[in-house]
């Protein structure tokens, strides 16, 4: 295994901080955890292909004052700024337009009061991470859906899992879905799970 090189650094980091080190190098995608820089290789293609394809399908159904963008690092807001603090990047974000122009304007990264839908894909070694870890992350950072998608084994059918805020008790869920995914909230939408392999 070779070590990757990184910029001199004091941990944990601050959000700051992490944002300080710069873009990931080629081949790993790095998040922040509680201060700590937690790093994993990119994707699958099978992974990117399934994003692509939903970023598609939800392309036309996102209301104009939201954006859709892959990949991005997200401000959990979770502890105030001096302190360690923890940065995801979800496989795609509806964003609000006005944190985009924000962000241009200020620097940093988006924040999660500007995150409407939160969507991971699950990919080989991320199942606890996704269901468990993010999810709880994501409910206290207050992001109001979070869906997580599971492509599943070869010949099994993709599935589907929204959760929305349901008050104290973090996010709820109905289950998961395949086939067709069908939704209101955050904005009404038609999801061909079949279509994302």
């Amino acid at each position: 295994m070779t070590a990757l090189p990184l910029p001199p650094q004091r941990l944990p980091l601050t959000v700051a901080g992490y944002v300080a080190l710069g873009e990931d190098p080629d081949g790993v995608r790095s998040e922040l955890q509680e201060g700590n820089l937690v790093m994993s290789p990119t994707p699958v293609p099978e992974h990117q292909i399934a994003i692509m394809r939903l970023a598609r399908q939800l392309e036309d159904r996102v209301p104009s004052a939201l954006e859709l963008v892959p990949d991005v690092d997200i401000d959990l807001q979770l502890v105030a700024p001096d302190r360690p603090g923890t940065v995801r990047a979800p496989d795609l974000v509806a964003v609000t337009r006005k944190a985009l122009a924000r962000r241009r304007s200020e620097g940093g990264v988006l924040r999660a009061a500007e995150v409407a839908l939160a969507v991971e894909v699950i990919s080989p070694g991320s199942d606890r991470m996704d269901r468990v870890v993010k999810r709880d992350e994501y409910a206290d950072a207050g992001i109001p859906h979070y869906w997580i998608v599971d492509l599943g084994e070869p010949g099994d059918r993709p599935q589907l899992t929204a959760h929305h805020l349901a008050g104290e008790f973090g996010y709820a869920d109905a289950g998961p879905v395949n086939g067709v995914f069908a939704a209101t909230e955050p904005f009404p939408v038609r999801i061909d799970l079949d279509a994302l392999l």
